[in-house]
């Protein structure tokens, strides 16, 4: 991504969390990567007075605490927060929550692939959107 804000990745299995980044890396993405476990965390990073806000949010759809519809539609009611782009990160097609979060306001969610050639393939998909993209009034 050329955006020198950070990504806040929510994930709460370290081996998601690992592939995200080893992805990134791959596809030499240079922007922060801010990992939180949870919803939870998650809130707490973005409401931490002087943290940098991201620039997209990859979202596992399952967190614990604050989980998945809980997060988004507090993210979604915050005017501070609303504007940053969610894509959440399914690990099978789970789709009343889909369903559920697209009407919340999710900007789109990808299936976690089991092999990483295909993880870094939907990696690169969303990059390459969020790299094209401009957020309203350039953010």
């Amino acid at each position: 991504m050329q955006n020198v804000k950070p990504i806040l990745l929510v994930e709460t299995y370290r081996t998601d969390a690992v592939a995200v980044q080893l992805a990134l890396k791959e596809l030499k993405v240079t922007n922060l990567l801010v990992h939180t476990p949870n919803g939870k965390k998650a809130l707490e990073y973005l409401r931490t007075k002087g943290s940098k806000k991201p620039c997209l949010i990859l979202w596992d759809l399952t967190t614990p605490e604050a989980n998945g519809i809980k997060f988004l539609k507090t993210l979604k009611t915050d005017k501070a927060l609303a504007k940053i782009p969610v894509v959440a990160m399914v690990g099978s097609e789970q789709e009343h929550d889909v369903v559920e979060s697209l009407q919340v306001g999710i900007a789109g969610y990808i299936l976690k692939p089991v092999t990483s050639i295909k993880f870094v393939g939907a990696v690169r998909i969303i990059e390459l959107y969020w790299t094209l993209s401009e957020g309203p009034n350039g953010d």
